[in-house]
């Protein structure tokens, strides 16, 4: 029974930790939660109340009437005793007596029915003061709320710690635009240092080799024969 009670326990600490994450994450669901909690206290307090007001009602009731009937038998005692009923006084003395106690006892309830009515009618205002209250402050709070929740959204995007999605689309396209140029640039680079291309430029130098050797022995040529005429001259 022991275990049962700890682990019974346990999951309550548990569930009371999750509802009160969530309700950190919701604190609307917290201030509807204690408000209703309030209503429904509301509701009973005033049901007792009204049962406190009956009774103090019914007290009063049987105090008028048992007053109307004390009146009546002092009346009819009288009566008994100026016309010589001796027997009938009797009964009517003791129906006074009686009568006397419980209007006594009544009075004493009366007062005390009365101020338990007073005190549920300020207990049951008292609530329904805080309903109000709680209901306002739910209404300035969760507005403060969601305007500090917009306010730190803004200062985390200034801030950059918090992109929205479309600005993290943005960057996607950007790396993806980047990556298509640097591997464009590397098939470039791979065909400028592939055999083919080095063979290709190898032949092109060596035309170049060629066509400079041919100039030269050209000029050769063309100075040998000034010289051979200025010697002739």
């Amino acid at each position: 029974m022991g275990v049962i009670s700890r682990l019974a326990n346990l999951w309550k600490g548990f569930l009371s930790i999750w509802i009160s994450d969530i309700e950190k994450e919701h604190p609307e669901i917290a201030y509807e939660n204690a408000i209703n909690s309030m209503v429904t206290k509301y509701a009973r307090l005033k049901s007792a109340t009204a049962a406190i007001i009956r009774r103090r009602e019914e007290i009063d009731e049987r105090y008028k009437t048992a007053t109307k009937e004390l009146a009546q038998t002092e009346a009819e005692l009288n009566t008994a005793v100026s016309t010589n009923q001796d027997d009938l006084a009797v009964i009517l003395i003791q129906k006074k007596n009686q009568l006397t106690n419980d209007i006594a006892d009544m009075k004493t309830e009366m007062e005390t029915a009365k101020n338990d009515a007073d005190s549920a009618k300020t207990s049951l205002l008292s609530v329904q003061t805080e309903i109000r209250k709680l209901k306002a402050e739910r209404d300035t709070m969760l507005a403060k709320m969601q305007s500090a929740q917009a306010r730190l959204k803004i200062q985390e995007q200034l801030d950059g710690l918090s992109v929205d999605e479309e600005v993290r689309a943005l960057d996607t396209v950007r790396t993806h635009i980047k990556n298509t140029i640097a591997e464009a640039n590397l098939g470039k680079e791979l065909a400028d240092s592939s055999l083919d291309s080095r063979l290709s430029k190898l032949r092109s130098e060596v035309g170049d080799v060629q066509a400079r050797e041919e100039l030269a022995a050209m000029k050769a040529r063309k100075a040998a024969q000034q010289g051979q005429s200025q010697k002739t001259m």
